[in-house]
């Protein structure tokens, strides 16, 4: 009883199976039964083999493409105005920290952090104690040595004066000499005579040496007392610019970025009074790869967008002209006005800075890929419908799409299905409109 529902299940399952590995055998047979081939239905003659041949031909007609369906968009490349991406972050013009150059009490009242402060507006002020004192005595010190000038002058027309005497006196001394010379050569003058005569030269000469130490020394005297003037007042000079340094004041308009000195704080030389920072104008700070360095110059056009979504615009300021050692890559600065102070110090700030125009394509982001080796690009269809990668060139990111260079003109790139077919393999593309593209794009 048992044996025959085994043998019918055995059966079956070899039907089933049968049926599945033969099932083009199988509709084969169909179709030629559906023709009256095996029914006996033939007609005489040669047209029933004609018939079958045109319906053969005509089914093989019909028959589907091999190939994988895509979607595609015929691209058209065109001329867009290029820029350079840079992620950067905004930075004071000027920012100083104000510090103490002397020591003393603050006596001033603190300015609260935040304060707007004008050019040359005082921070802190030290007390003065006895450095007022100190400059009225370095003041009286120049005064006598002033006073010391008429004297000292008057002494070098006197020393000068004695020289010219001293030299009448060699002069009067060498003539009787002289003449007490020839006279003894003539017999009419003692040998005493000739050597008192000798002996005044002599004497003359030394009161000319001496008269000549005495102008040297009423000319060293004047210059002694210029000295003690200049040293004088270099002494109120230095007196005054100690009371100077008392006063911290502003070296350019801007905001306290923290408070000043408290009242009754002792300060040190090099002691913090208060630091200040300039915004007006403001600067954006950024980074720039080099192989995009070429494409930035000095006073070219340059916006960005803030972290909250604020936009500025300005102009190229600074690039520098040496690369970071970590980074290789070269910083840029821009100018952007500032006048409500808005902008603040250290805001992010996504960077675009103006460079010639390229030509590009537009195209949803999803239509980018990579390749085995980890290259971006698109796939596009190729001549005869065959899959080819091409690499392409990240422009910029915008709500419609990317930007992408390296493409040729004109190109048929796959947006549906890219991620499923690899280079030489044959598609079957449908083509969209442009529009419709950049609308899935975006959503």
């Amino acid at each position: 009883m048992r044996l025959i529902p085994i043998l019918l299940a055995v059966a079956v399952t070899a039907f089933i199976a049968f049926a599945i590995l033969e099932r083009d055998r199988l509709l084969e047979f169909a179709q030629l039964d559906h023709l009256g081939l095996l029914t006996g239905e033939e007609e005489s003659g040669d047209d029933a083999p004609a018939e079958d041949v045109a319906e053969a031909e005509e089914t093989e007609a019909d028959a589907p493409e091999t190939g994988v369906r895509v979607v595609a968009l015929r691209s058209v490349a065109q001329v867009v105005d290029s820029a350079v991406l840079l992620r950067g972050e905004t930075e004071a013009a000027r920012q100083v920290s104000v510090m103490a150059e002397t020591s003393g009490l603050v006596i001033s009242e603190p300015l609260r952090k935040g304060a707007f402060v004008e050019e040359g507006e005082e921070l802190c002020e030290l007390d003065p104690g006895t450095r007022s004192a100190t400059l009225d005595e370095m003041r009286a010190r120049l005064a006598e040595a002033r006073a010391q000038v008429p004297t000292t002058e008057a002494r070098i027309p006197e020393a000068e004066a004695r020289l010219e005497e001293a030299r009448a006196r060699l002069e009067e001394a060498v003539i009787n000499a002289n003449a007490a010379t020839k006279l003894q050569e003539d017999g009419f003058a003692s040998e005493t005579r000739v050597a008192s005569t000798a002996a005044a030269v002599r004497a003359a000469e030394a009161a000319v040496s001496s008269a000549e130490a005495g102008v040297k020394a009423a000319r060293s005297g004047m210059e002694s007392t210029q000295a003690a003037i200049q040293s004088a007042q270099a002494a109120v000079a230095g007196a005054e610019k100690e009371i100077e340094r008392l006063r911290a004041v502003a070296p350019f308009a801007g905001l306290l970025e923290s408070d000043t000195a408290e009242l009754g704080t002792l300060m040190q030389p090099g002691a913090l009074c208060a630091t200040i920072i300039q915004l007006d104008p403001i600067k954006l700070v950024g980074f720039v790869p080099e192989t995009e360095v070429s494409r930035v110059e000095v006073g070219a056009r340059a916006g960005a967008r803030l972290s909250e979504g604020s936009d500025v615009i300005g102009r190229v300021t600074f690039l520098s002209r040496s690369a970071d050692e970590t980074t290789r890559t070269f910083r840029v600065e821009i100018e952007v006005p500032n006048p409500d102070l808005a902008i603040r110090d250290g805001q992010t700030a996504e960077i675009l800075i103006e460079a010639d125009g390229v030509t590009a394509h537009l195209l949803p982001q999803s239509s980018l890929t990579l390749n085995d080796e980890g290259v971006l690009g698109v796939r596009t269809v190729a001549e005869g419908n065959s899959v080819a990668f091409i690499p392409v060139e990240l422009l910029r990111d915008t709500r419609e799409g990317v930007w992408v260079a390296g493409l040729p003109d004109n190109v048929d790139v796959i947006t549906l299905g890219q991620e499923y077919v690899v280079d030489g393999v044959k598609v079957i593309p449908s083509f969209r409109d442009s529009a419709d593209t950049a609308e899935e794009a975006t959503q």
